[in-house]
Parts: C-alpha cells; sequence; structure tokens
C-alpha cells in the first residue's frame, strides 16, 4: 500500500493522528524536500528508508516507491501542507492505477488555513466575502489565461497566492489592474507555523516593499482581501432574529 501523507504547514505538531500513524509504520518515506519539515521523521522505524524527492524526477519517484511495494512493504509520499493542493499527486496517482497498486490519500492541514489561523482572520466574512481564490503566479510554468492574476483580481474577493514570494512587483501590478486598490489589506506569511516564521501585514500597492524590507523571496502565502480589514456584517446564522432548523429567530432566549 502507498500512502500519500499531507504533512501540515510545518509545525509537526499539525500531522494529523492519522497521518502520524502511518509514518510511524512506514517501511519507505519519499518526502518533499525542504518544504516538510524533517521532525516529522525523527520518530520513524530506524530501519526504515528516507529519501528526499527534491533531487528526483517523477520516474525515480515511482520507480522508489514501486520497488518498496513489490516487497509488500508499506511506503509513505510525505507531501508538505495537503497533497491536493500544488502536490503534483495526480500524475503518481495514475501513475499507480497503470498498475493497479492500491493507495490512500490522507489531507492535511494546508497553509492556506494556517496562515488564516496566524492572522487570526475569516476568509468568508459576511458582507465582504464568501469566496476564496487559491491560486499562482505564472513562472517558469504557465497558468491557463482565464486564470491569470488581473483576471481573477476582478471578482474581488478573498485570495491567496502561492509560489509567488520572488515576484511581488508583479503580483502587486496585477492585483492593482484587476480592480484591487493600493490601500487594500494583504498580508505576506513566510514559513507559516515553523520556527521561523515571518508575518507581515501590508497593503497590494506595497507589497513588494514589505517583501524587499524582510528579504522574503520564497515559502511564503500572499493574502489579499478586504477580509483583512475590520468591517464586515454580523453573522445570521447565530442572529436572534434568524431561524432555522434547530432554532427559532425572535423568541426571548431568557
Amino acid at each position: 500500500m502507498i500512502y500519500f501523507v499531507g504533512a501540515g504547514p510545518g509545525n509537526k505538531e499539525l500531522l494529523t493522528i492519522k497521518g502520524a500513524k502511518i509514518l510511524s509504520q512506514a517501511d519507505c518515506i519519499v518526502y518533499a524536500g525542504s518544504l516538510v519539515n524533517t521532525e516529522l521523521l525523527e520518530e520513524v522505524k530506524k530501519c526504515c528508508a528516507i529519501y528526499d524527492s527534491s533531487k528526483m524526477t517523477l520516474e525515480e519517484v515511482m520507480d522508489t516507491m514501486l520497488r518498496y511495494e513489490k516487497n509488500q512493504q508499506i511506503i509513505v509520499r510525505l507531501h508538505t501542507g495537503d497533497p491536493s493542493i500544488y502536490g503534483a499527486v495526480r500524475e503518481q496517482i495514475d501513475w499507480l492505477k497503470k498498475h493497479d497498486i492500491r493507495y490512500e490519500i490522507i489531507p492535511g492541514v494546508s497553509s492556506f488555513s494556517a496562515a488564516a489561523a496566524v492572522l487570526g482572520a475569516e476568509y468568508t466574512l459576511p458582507g465582504i466575502s464568501q469566496t476564496v481564490i487559491l491560486t499562482r503566479m505564472e513562472g517558469r510554468t504557465p497558468v491557463p489565461p482565464k486564470e491569470s492574476i488581473c483576471e481573477l483580481a476582478k471578482i474581488q474577493t478573498s485570495m491567496v497566492i502561492f509560489l509567488s514570494g520572488n515576484q511581488l512587483s508583479e503580483l502587486s501590478a496585477q492585483l492593482l489592474e484587476g480592480g484591487y486598490t493600493a490601500d487594500t489589506p494583504a498580508a505576506i506569511v513566510y514559513k507559516v507555523t515553523w520556527s521561523d516564521e515571518i508575518v507581515i501585514k501590508t497593503t497590494v500597492g506595497k507589497l513588494d516593499e514589505a517583501g524587499k524590507e524582510n528579504n522574503i523571496t520564497r515559502t511564503a502565502l500572499i493574502l489579499v482581501g478586504r477580509f483583512l480589514g475590520d468591517t464586515y456584517e454580523r453573522s445570521q446564522l447565530y442572529h436572534p432574529e434568524f431561524s432555522h432548523g434547530y432554532r427559532t429567530g425572535g423568541q426571548d432566549d431568557a
């Protein structure tokens, strides 16, 4: 069996209980290089073989896992955050399907969730935003034309931009072109939940300046939107006048 395990955003305590259990049983672990906190590997079996995938091609990763799988051993492919987001997991799964190999995906805490937690933020504030866009800047690898930052910015909702810490000047320009104002709240969260975490509160117009002041070039999330501000509407769900399946509004709670 091959397990795809989400390692969480960095702090080893944010690994799920199920993920930790499987990790402790693994005979082989292939982990995502500098993106995964190596403290997670300290509690594995002494005989466990460990491979750093940052130095490997897809073919090498798959050949390694298949070699151990043929011996009916437990293999863990350890991805940063949650495997479903920028994890390149689909191509690995399709490879396994071709070889009729069983697999299981164990989700993890994504860095975008961890970033909101450290900021004390809620992406879906009533009256402000009910949609969250997770995306990245176009770099060495392209994005579909309709998913450019400029196009997505036109929606004017909560945005989380991955893998773009080295493009803050261009990112700021595209956000502005898409319709965000220069004073729209923004944040840069570097290595969220790691021991060297840095949280920078800024604005769309000052993203590049803030990044340069703090030497941010990679391993950072950029959060953009009015959900980072102080204005929002009260949630209807807990409003005393609002009725739903469990409570009738307008009644005296006393």
